[in-house]
Parts: structure tokens; sequence; C-alpha cells
């Protein structure tokens, strides 16, 4: 029996934020992965090694966490006043599945780089010191970020002293701004304030005071003390806890429903990406995983966010997106843990450490619209060269 070589892909392996994923040009993908559909999916999976039911990834490149279990296509864009098409694909680890509902924040971050490294950004853009501001369209959601990306000699800086809690190594600083992050109505439902109903043994009384916004990624907001949570919670404290997992996805996914993002509870399992759901509380001191304390003078509340099933070991850029956008709106559950005005941004604690977002809202004709939430974070290069699956 004679065995096929193995395909090599152009591939470039990226840190963006504190996620890592294989980013692609769309045009050295194989003809068949060059539109979507299930022999992209195939050939991306491959890449990262799902399904895999040991949960390792030891046969791909992935990472067997949902922070760096990703994939990115990019190609030059055809819209006006952008430079760069973003796709995202977030890889299940133990499925044949990939979910393209939603977006990367983390990964946002690498996406100006690449582009210019890869000429996909027109060279009369690009200064030769300075910083350059990168324009994508960002396809899974339809909507555009700015990504200021520092150049030096020609080339994008990797290299600086910017240190991002959840990223072992500093790096040069990446300012990203998420323009109209809101996807449709920043209130599914209408209210800064829902009730889910939901069954007795996964909150006592029935019911679950949350807030629902649709602001970066769908996300589902729940006071950390009403599930029995302080919101200092590290990984293990949830991640080595089955039942604690299967209720947070059990309450995502009624989240789902409420938001209408799912017609019926049994849809959620193929919407993991989204909608995220996530524990509040105010300000407490902690100790971060890193080891560092975290005193509750630094911060304005924590936040905990579970991503593809497990808590997240920092935070997502997109769910950044969402506690900016809520925390800045009076009578949210996450201004509520905030517990006083948002002027300039909040400081928020994660397992990793703390981050600062800044949103600006509006209230227009009795509706709230966010206009763009803003936040730093860093990318490099890892590796690149040619990524080799089976054929």
């Amino acid at each position: 029996m004679s065995h096929l070589p193995q395909r090599k892909i152009p591939a470039t392996y990226m840190r963006g934020g504190t996620s890592k994923g294989v980013f692609f040009r769309l045009d050295d993908l194989p003809p068949e992965a060059q539109v979507p559909g299930p022999e992209r999916d195939a050939i991306l999976l491959r890449v990262i090694g799902s399904p895999d039911p040991y949960g390792k990834h030891t046969d791909g490149m992935g990472g067997a966490t949902s922070s760096t279990s990703k994939t990115v296509i990019l190609s030059r864009s055809e819209r006006s006043e952008h430079d760069v098409d973003y796709l995202f694909g977030q890889v299940a680890i133990d499925k044949p599945f990939i979910d393209w509902s939603g977006n990367c924040g983390n990964l946002t971050a690498a996406v100006g780089a690449f582009a210019i490294e890869n000429g996909l950004v027109a060279a009369e853009r690009i200064p030769h010191n300075g910083f350059c501001t990168v324009r994508i369209w960002q396809a899974n959601i339809g909507k555009t970020i700015l990504a200021r990306v520092p150049i030096s000699d020609g080339q994008v800086q990797e290299t600086g002293d910017f240190e991002l809690d959840g990223v072992t190594f500093p790096a040069a600083e990446v300012a990203v701004t998420f323009s109209d992050p809101a996807d449709g109505a920043l209130f599914p439902t209408g209210q800064l304030v829902d009730t889910l109903e939901v069954p007795e043994h996964l909150v006592a009384g029935g019911q679950l005071e949350v807030t629902l916004i649709n602001a970066g990624i769908p996300t589902v907001f729940a006071r950390a003390e009403d599930l029995g949570y302080s919101g200092t919670e590290l990984q293990e404290a949830i991640n080595g806890d089955a039942a604690a997992l299967e209720r947070f996805e059990q309450l995502r996914a009624y989240g789902a429903l409420k938001m209408g993002l799912i017609q019926d509870l049994s849809e959620a399992a193929t919407r993991a990406h989204t909608p995220k759901i996530a524990i509040v509380s105010g300000p407490k001191a902690y100790t971060a995983s890193s080891g560092k304390g975290i005193d509750a003078n630094q911060i304005d509340l924590n936040v905990r966010a579970l991503s593809m099933g497990k808590l997240h070991h920092a935070m997502m850029g997109t769910a950044a997106v969402a506690i900016a956008v809520a925390a800045a709106i009076p009578g949210t559950l996450v201004n509520e843990a905030v517990g006083k005005p948002v002027q300039e941004g909040v400081r928020f604690g994660h397992p990793s450490g703390t981050l600062k977002v800044g949103a600006e809202v509006v209230q227009e004709a009795g509706h709230w619209q966010a206009r763009s939430v803003t936040m730093s974070r860093s990318a490099r290069v890892l590796m690149e060269g040619l990524v080799r699956i089976p054929q």
C-alpha cells in the first residue's frame, strides 16, 4: 500500500495578546480551502490536530486550550478604507468542529503585523519610522478594527517593554480600537438586566439575573455571588470541577436562547464560541496565577470569563470589549460591580492579572450605543514557513 507525501502549506505561527494561532494568507491555502466549506474545515482541523480525544494536540499546531487552538485567514481587502480582511476560526479540541461565529480580539493585535509583513498593506501607507494604522475588516462579524502597529526602519517592531498580564515576556505595544463594536442591538432584549428562567438545580429559585450584551462578542454577565463564587477564582477552581463547567455551559445555553442566538437549547453545542459567559464582582484582592498579588485598590472590579467551556487563563479581547461597554453604562451588572461612574475606562482583575480598557458610549433617543473600545495588546511572530499535513 502506497502513502502520499504530506502537503506543505505556507503559514505563520503568531502570538496576539494572550492567544496563539496559525495564520494563513488566503491565496496560500489549497484551492479547495480558499472558499468556506467542509474542505477548508478539514484542512484547518488537521493543522491544529483536532479532534483529539487525548486533549493534547500532540499531532498538530494547537495548544489544547481555547486560547491556542485558533486559525486566521487574511487577504487584501477590496473594501474602501480597509487594508485587510480578517477571518477567524475557533477550533474545538475534542470535536471535528470550527466555530466561525465570532472574532478573536487578542489575535487582532497580530493581524496588523502579519498584514504589513505579507504585503497586504499598500507600501505608501507604511512609514519608515512611526506607526502604521492597519484598517482591518473583521469578516466574521462585519466590523472595522484599527491596529496601531509600531514601525522601525521600515519593518514591524515586535520587541519592546510593554508588559501584558498573561504573557510572560514584554514586547512592543499595539493599540487596538474596535469601531462600533455592537453587532445589531447592544442589548438584544432591550433590557440592561434580564432574569433567566432556569432549572432549580442550576440556580436556587430557578432565576438568575444577567446582563446580556452584544459588544465585541455576545456575552452573558452574572454576579459571581449569585452562583456561589467570590469572583477571584483562578482556573483550577472551576476547570477542575466538571459539575461547575457543565453548570456554566447550561447557563450559557439559556443566555444564548434569551439573546436570540439560538432557537433551541440543543443548538448551543454547535455555537461553542459565542456567546461567552462571565461572572463579575466588586474589587477584591487576590493572588494572580503568576503569584503576583493584586490589591483591591488596583482594580475597579473582578471578572472571570469562560471560553469554549473552560475558564480563560486571562481575558478574551472581545470579552474585554463587552466588559468596557457594560461598565460604562449605568444599570448593568458590570457597572453595579464597579460601584461608581466610569469616566476613562476600567481596570479589571482576571486570573493572570489586570487589564485596562476604555469605551466610548452614548445614549441617543433612549438607546445606548457603543462608538468605540480601545485597549493595548502586543504581538509577535513565533515561527514562519510551511505547515505540513497528511493528504
